[in-house]
């Protein structure tokens, strides 16, 4: 048996997760036994400059169709990111500029580089040939869509009926991820469950332009920190594969515990026998062997001991970290002010969501006011992982 004729098992395995249907099956299992090695796609539009938990879901599948010997395409949009991918939104997004795109992408393929080979990986921008496309080949592409189909949608169905503003730029969005299955000549694209329109789109757009339609995964969506809406940038709920180990252990240890069992399947290498001895714990006890199975994946595993140990030593046994550093102030100065002009936060409405949210105190008592200012030394804390030292100036 070659390494490209997969046992059913192995088809099976790469589809857990996913979509499983006797039609993916099949078609895959075609697809495996012609001795090709399949190119499977995963794009990703550059709207923040980091991947995140909710992107290496998808790019831990990725990695399973590549250790089976398949052609991985990682696709980044930098022209599709100006327009802004719609699924899932009430409002049309706030358009980015190139500059934007090209500063937010500059390490992305770095990031992913912590989850699938890079060596063994295509990478394409789609701006390659969305910059150069001429008008006659636009029109073509539209003529091969219909608007009854994208006003199908959910998210577009929602806004047109309740009167809300639809970009003709956002309709263009699905018919110009479907044509980057054409150019890269995918044979199987995978996505989150919210991008199902937009990979049934490719598989429409392949057909029409005479290609074998690609075949479509899709994976669960992470629930981010907040436990309610999917991990996003946009709502701040991440855990960014950039995090360092004591904001990623941080931020893990914040999740619901009703999340747990779920971020062991789709973030961690535990086999589903360990998961759930590890789950027969007290939920402190399991939400932290989480915690540290995450940060050891993209840090090591001597960082995620570090991590846990300052984790423990600053929360369950409320000590300080010993290496806090200093911020002087002077006498009458708001905490807002000291704490911009230092870029740790970036505005007042930010430290203003901070303070009512609760995750502001100062020497272990919540500060109430944004306009707080602090008389004397003592420790600030903001969230749960970050301490700073406030000075007077003598």
């Amino acid at each position: 048996m070659t390494r490209m004729k997969i046992a059913d098992d192995k088809i099976t395995s790469l589809l857990l997760g996913g979509v499983e249907s006797a039609t993916l099956k099949d078609s895959l299992e075609k697809k495996i036994k012609s001795g090709k090695p399949l190119r499977v796609k995963f794009g990703i539009d550059p709207t923040s400059p980091d991947l995140h938990l909710g992107h290496a879901v998808i790019l831990r599948k990725l990695r399973e169709f590549q250790e089976l010997g398949h052609k991985i395409i990682f696709l980044i949009g930098d022209f599709t990111a100006m327009i802004g991918d719609p699924s899932g939104r009430s409002e049309t997004r706030k358009p980015l500029s190139a500059y934007d795109v090209k500063k937010n992408m500059k390490d992305y393929s770095k990031e992913a580089g912590k989850i699938i080979n890079l060596k063994k990986t295509e990478v394409f921008y789609n701006s390659k040939w969305y910059s150069q496309m001429k008008l006659g080949k636009v029109l073509e592409l539209l003529g091969m869509a219909s608007l009854n189909q994208i006003l199908e949608r959910e998210d577009f169905s929602n806004r047109y009926k309740s009167g809300q503003s639809i970009g003709l730029n956002e309709l263009l969005y699905p018919i110009m991820q479907a044509y980057d299955s054409v150019i890269v000549k995918a044979d199987v694209e995978l996505g989150g469950t919210d991008q199902t329109f937009n990979l049934l789109t490719g598989r429409r757009l392949m057909s029409r332009m005479g290609l074998e339609p690609q075949d479509i995964i899709t994976m669960p969506l992470l629930e981010g920190t907040d436990g309610d809406r999917k991990m996003s940038k946009s709502y701040g709920n991440y855990i960014a594969l950039s995090d360092s180990p004591n904001e990623m252990f941080g931020k893990a240890m914040s999740l619901r515990d009703g999340l747990v069992k779920k971020y062991f399947s789709l973030t961690t290498d535990l086999r589903d026998d360990e998961v759930e001895n590890i789950l027969k714990s007290p939920p402190i006890d399991a939400k932290e062997r989480l915690a540290f199975e995450i940060v050891k994946i993209y840090h090591g595993a001597k960082k995620a001991e570090l991590a846990k140990k300052f984790f423990r030593e600053t929360f369950r046994e409320k000590k300080l970290p010993e290496d806090i550093p200093v911020v002087k102030f002077r006498s009458g100065e708001k905490l807002g002010d000291i704490l911009i002009s230092k870029n740790i936060v970036s505005s007042s409405s930010e430290l203003r969501r901070l303070v009512n949210n609760g995750a502001v105190e100062f020497d272990q008592k919540p500060v109430e006011s944004h306009v707080f200012q602090p008389q004397g030394e003592g420790v600030l804390r903001i969230g749960k992982k970050k301490f700073i030292r406030l000075s007077p100036v003598k």
